[in-house]
């Protein structure tokens, strides 16, 4: 039994079950324990691969994007450009690389701030961004930036902001617990009280016997603070990750480790946990802060924005290996069986002003 689980057995001992965000919040940022806190989860020793780690070119499309995002918006200066939940810093570090040879005199008067709340990968990413900005500051939120129009990244952000999940049973939907058996073993229950069907997505009123739903009140409040902020200040916002671009019931909650999936209950804090993003309430709660919200898919994005062009750069000059990693690297990114539908891209942007 990990100390985690031995920790979250006495608090469930103590105090009864607790629901399914409390303990993805535990498993993910205990403080001592934690995946997050404690793991190094990228890369091919880690237990997942993300979109930067696969090809410098995801990062430098991303700085392309971002940088006509802030052209579009006519050159605002004084202007933060962000990253949210950075990893190890491998995408900050090639759009670095890609703004300063856009352009060297936007890269010397942005500023460039990264947002993580984990001590330990902000050392890991002020090791690999080592003298490649002297602008680059760290915040454990958003709310220290400086009040100035912001273009903001997140990849891989919102799957790991902890859910709440609720299941029908019987007559109506319960919240679901994490409690124990007659053991000492973690289970999944169905809570005691009723829940206001006014909390749950379209479509659950219909639902099955035992079908399960999510709802994600920490993602929207992310999301508020970063909408209000481009609401009143200006700027953009581009975010990654895989989910699904219309509401839907199913339970997506899934733990992996050393890139297989594995018991979401099995070892509390040694996998990662995350759950498909619902693209649609976050796109709707983009618009009630007065901005635009546009969706698709991750292979869609990197295509029209010039992936295939750049991976014919790149690819002009290398031998046959070096061609066949940057092609393999490619139809991983965009690939439909890949990661090219799986993952979502929002894109958040000012309404634009008519007339």
């Amino acid at each position: 039994m990990t100390g985690l689980k031995e920790r979250i057995v006495g608090l469930i001992g103590a105090v009864g079950p607790i629901p399914v965000s409390e303990y993805m919040a535990l498993c993910l940022f205990d403080p001592e324990d934690g995946y997050y806190t404690t793991r190094e989860p990228f890369g091919a020793a880690g237990d997942f691969v993300t979109a930067p780690e696969i090809s410098q070119m995801f990062g430098e499309l991303v700085a392309v994007w971002l940088y006509q995002a802030w052209q579009r918006a006519a050159r605002p200066l004084p202007v933060t450009f962000a990253e949210i939940g950075p990893g190890r810093g491998t995408l900050m570090k090639d759009m670095l690389r890609t703004w300063s040879r856009l352009d060297p005199a936007f890269a010397a008067g942005a500023s460039f701030a990264m947002i993580e709340t984990s001590p330990r990968l902000t050392e890991i990413q002020k090791q690999t961004l080592a003298g490649q900005s002297s602008g680059l500051t760290w915040h454990q939120s958003i709310e220290t930036l400086p009040r100035q129009p912001l273009f903001i990244v997140g990849n891989e952000l919102f799957d790991a902001v902890p859910i709440r999940q609720f299941v029908y049973v019987g007559s109506g939907w319960r919240e679901r617990m994490v409690g124990l058996d007659d053991g000492d073993n973690l289970h999944f229950f169905a809570g005691a009280g009723s829940v206001d069907p006014a909390l749950l997505p379209p479509g659950a009123t219909d639902a099955p016997q035992g079908a399960i739903v999510e709802v994600a009140p920490a993602r929207a409040a992310l999301m508020s603070a970063i909408a209000e902020r481009i609401a009143a200040n200006g700027g953009a916002g581009l975010f990654i990750d895989y989910g699904h671009l219309q509401p839907g019931i199913g339970d997506t909650l899934q733990a992996l480790r050393r890139h297989n999936h594995e018991d979401v209950l099995a070892n509390p804090g040694e996998a990662d946990l995350t759950a498909h993003v619902d693209f649609a309430a976050l796109a709707a709660n983009a618009r009630a802060h007065g901005l635009e919200a546009e969706l698709t898919t991750q292979g869609e994005f990197l295509l029209g924005i010039g992936l295939l062009e750049r991976a014919g750069a790149l690819g002009s000059n290398a031998d046959d290996s070096a061609r066949q990693a940057i092609s393999d690297a490619v139809e991983r990114l965009a690939g439909p069986d890949q990661m090219g539908d799986l993952f979502k891209v929002m894109k958040i942007l000012p309404t634009a002003k008519t007339g």
